[in-house]
C-alpha cells in the first residue's frame, strides 16, 4: 500500500481547496471478438466508458495501434459514450489489442493477443497527461496491462506520482508470473476489488490449497481475509460473488457491508459485469453516497450488464436512468 493518506475515503481537498472529483484509469483498451462480431472492451476501457456515460469526470491513459481497423472500433465506442481521447496514445509498430472470446452458454474464456499496442504505454506521454489534468480522487488500474515491462513501468510511475486512492481491479490469469504480479500489485493498492474465485486463490497462496474448500463464515476464512488486508495494508477489500452478491471488508478485515445477488431473468453473458460494478461504485463514492448504498447500486448495475451481449449496452438512453439514480447532473463532464 503506497498511499500516505490513512483515510479510506477519496483523496482530500488540494491546497487550492478543490476536492478531487475525477477518476484516472490506466491500462488496456482492446477489441473483444465475439462470434456475433467485434465489441470494444478491456476492463479499463469498460470502466472508463461507464464512468463517461454516467458523466463522471474521467481520463483514460492507454495505447492503440495507429489507424488500424480495431482502433477505429475503440475510438467510435469512446465517442458514443463521451469518453475523451486526451490519454490515448498511438503506436505505429504494434496493433490494437484483440481478444478472442470463446462463449459457452453464459460462461466464457479469453484468448488474448500478444504484443499489442497497450503493452507499450509510454511513461513520458502519460506524465504529460497527468500533469495537465486536475488531481484525481481515484486512480484505477489492473494486472493485465502490467504483463509487459513497458506498460508495467508506466503504470507504476503514474501510481507513484499521484496521491489519489489507488483502486486495483485484480485480474488473475494463468501464467508463471501470476502470483508475483498479483502480490506486487496488491502492494501498490489502497482499495482492491476481486471476484470470489480470485479471493480464494489469494487466500490459498497465503494459507495453502485447503482455503479453496473453506466456507465464507468459517473462522479459517475470516482469519485469511484479515491476514490478507493486514499484510498488504489495504484500506478496503471488495469481493463480487456473481449470483451470490458482494461483500466489502475494512482495513481490519471486518465485513463492513454485504448484499445478496440479483436474479437476472436471462443471463446473456457476464463479460464486463465486474467492470461495471467498479465503475458504478467509484461513481457513487464521488457522488458522496454511503458505502452500503454504493455497493448495492453497483450490484444492480452489474446485474443489468449480464442481461445483454458485451460489456456495455449500446442503448445510450439507459444511462440517463442510472444517472438519475446516482444523482448526477445532465452535463457531460468527460475530460
Amino acid at each position: 500500500m503506497m498511499n500516505d493518506n490513512d483515510s479510506s475515503n477519496p483523496a482530500p481537498a488540494t491546497p487550492s481547496g478543490h476536492k478531487p472529483d475525477a477518476v484516472l484509469v490506466l491500462g488496456e483498451a482492446l477489441v473483444d471478438l465475439f462470434d456475433s462480431g467485434p465489441q470494444a472492451g478491456g476492463a479499463p476501457f469498460n470502466v472508463a466508458s461507464s464512468l463517461a456515460a454516467l458523466q463522471v469526470p474521467v481520463t483514460f491513459i492507454t495505447r492503440l495501434g495507429d489507424n488500424d481497423p480495431w482502433a477505429e472500433v475503440l475510438l467510435h465506442s469512446a465517442r458514443d459514450f463521451g469518453l475523451g481521447r486526451q490519454g490515448f496514445q498511438t503506436d505505429a509498430l504494434r496493433p490494437t489489442g484483440t481478444v478472442q472470446v470463446v462463449q459457452k452458454g453464459a460462461a466464457h474464456s479469453f484468448r488474448i493477443a500478444a504484443d499489442a499496442a497497450w503493452d507499450y504505454i509510454d511513461a513520458a506521454q502519460a506524465r504529460v497527461v497527468l500533469d495537465a489534468i486536475p488531481p484525481p480522487a481515484f486512480v484505477y488500474f489492473g494486472t493485465l496491462a502490467q504483463r509487459h515491462v513497458v506498460s508495467r513501468k508506466t503504470i507504476r510511475e503514474v501510481l507513484c506520482a499521484t496521491s489519489a486512492v489507488r483502486y486495483l481491479d485484480l485480474n488473475l490469469r494463468d501464467g508463471p508470473d501470476n502470483r508475483r504480479l498479483a502480490e506486487e500489485s496488491l502492494e501498490l493498492a489502497d482499495w482492491v476489488k476481486v471476484n470470489d474465485e480470485e479471493l480464494m486463490q489469494l487466500l490459498a497462496w497465503q494459507g495453502g490449497a485447503s482455503m479453496h474448500s473453506e466456507k465464507w463464515d468459517s473462522p479459517a476464512f475470516q482469519r485469511g481475509v484479515t491476514s490478507l488486508v493486514e499484510r498488504f495494508q489495504l484500506q478496503r477489500l471488495i469481493v463480487t460473488r456473481g449470483p451470490h452478491g458482494y461483500a466489502s471488508f475494512d482495513a481490519a478485515g471486518r465485513c463492513e457491508a454485504e448484499g445478496a445477488g440479483i436474479d437476472v431473468a436471462q443471463v446473456v453473458d457476464t463479460v464486463g459485469a465486474g467492470d461495471g460494478f467498479s465503475a458504478m461504485l467509484l461513481a457513487c463514492q464521488l457522488a458522496g453516497r454511503t458505502l452500503p448504498w454504493s455497493l448495492a447500486l453497483a450490484n444492480e448495475y452489474a446485474a443489468a450488464i449480464c442481461a445483454h451481449r458485451g460489456p456495455m449496452t449500446q442503448n445510450l438512453q439507459t444511462y440517463a436512468a442510472w444517472r438519475k439514480r446516482l444523482g448526477a447532473s445532465t452535463t457531460c463532464n468527460a475530460i
